[in-house]
């Protein structure tokens, strides 16, 4: 991208400004839904609103003051706030009609070459009628884009840099190809720290009325694993199935298995025999309706507190993580449960053993 063109942008004076901290995502021309989405309702208005990230969204207002917008390339987990900045940046560039000067488009939906000859090549051919200034467009999930798609998006991005600037969004962003990441200014969008997380979550408890525990907020804020988008999903389901919502609630919510059922299963494999390890272990998957998968992942953090030799902690983690890629290639959950009940009968023995 050439960053030495000078881009005349809007006056950034006519842009109205709106409240900071809870303030609601909404159109000033629809009519506020109370029955919208938290994720929605409670989108950040502002650059300012944004949680974290201030290094990256205080590079962008630097760009924006200086009319040197170059096109953008997100990329990180999901819930980290990658398209609440870009809908930010529009509103700050545009104002409060900051729909018509932009296309969004979810690429994992509309990601063949036929969308970028037609769509995205359309609307970047035309030039804002009443402005100088460019058009924005927005690529959600372009890691899902085809090959052919990307190759074509390239030369569109090449020929139309006048007109448009390209925000390019995705999770993983080596399936974006070089050629288009070299035309883009990189931004990696981090997961949330917790205690940013439990900011949003508190404001939207507090806004809503919402009957939380102290120990269900800390299951909420475990499971979220710093992905705001998680986190007030389940929060929200869970306040409208629950009046009281503690830890139980939001486990059962997610269908994550609980710490104390995980620590009874860990508890069994270890010290009883197997037989009674392997039908406690189905029973529990049956009455929780749980699947080998969940157990292993909640497995791993008390891997850590067990009283094992380094070698057999080393050889339960390996193992683990075998049996979890043997089941999402297919693998039978019967042989990999069993697998994994030897598993740990062979870390008790490593352990038993005298060095």
């Amino acid at each position: 991208m050439d960053t030495n063109e000078d881009v005349e942008m809007l006056d950034a004076s006519a842009i109205h400004s709106k409240a900071k901290g809870k303030g609601k995502a909404t159109e000033s021309s629809q009519p506020y839904n109370e029955n919208l989405p938290w994720v929605e309702k409670y989108r950040p208005v502002t650059l300012d609103d944004v949680v974290s990230h201030k290094d990256i969204t205080t590079t962008i207002e630097r760009f924006i003051e200086q009319n040197r917008l170059p096109h953008l390339l997100f990329y990180g987990p999901p819930g980290t706030g990658k398209t609440s900045t870009i809908i930010a940046v529009a509103r700050r560039i545009y104002g409060k009609d900051f729909r018509k000067q932009i296309l969004e488009l979810n690429a994992s939906d509309e990601r063949g070459i036929d969308v970028v000859r037609d769509r995205i090549k359309q609307f970047a051919e035309t030039r804002t009628l009443f402005s100088k200034g460019f058009k924005l467009i927005i690529l959600d999930e372009a890691d899902m884009m085809t090959q052919a798609a990307q190759a074509a998006l390239r030369r569109v991005i090449e020929q139309y840099t006048k007109n448009v600037r390209f925000c390019i969004i995705c999770n993983y962003v080596n399936k974006i190809t070089p050629a288009i990441q070299s035309r883009c200014t990189r931004f990696r969008f981090q997961p949330l720290a917790i205690t940013e997380v439990e900011k949003r979550v508190m404001t939207v408890v507090d806004e809503e009325k919402v009957n939380l525990t102290d120990d269900g907020k800390q299951a909420l804020l475990k499971l979220s694993k710093g992905d705001m988008r998680r986190a007030l999903n389940v929060l929200q389901a869970c306040h409208a199935a629950y009046d009281l919502i503690g830890d139980a609630e939001i486990y059962n919510c997610t269908g994550s298995p609980h710490p104390a059922d995980i620590e009874a299963i860990v508890s069994s494999m270890l010290t009883d025999e197997f037989t009674t390890s392997y039908n406690l272990i189905n029973t529990m998957k049956t009455e929780r309706g749980l699947a080998l998968q969940d157990l292993i992942s909640g497995t791993y953090e008390f891997i850590e507190t067990l009283e094992l030799k380094p070698n057999a902690r080393v050889y339960l983690l390996d193992h683990l993580a075998t049996t979890e890629y043997r089941l999402s290639t297919g693998g039978s959950e019967k042989i990999q449960m069993t697998a994994l009940l030897s598993a740990f009968k062979s870390a008790v023995e490593l352990t038993a053993k005298v060095s």
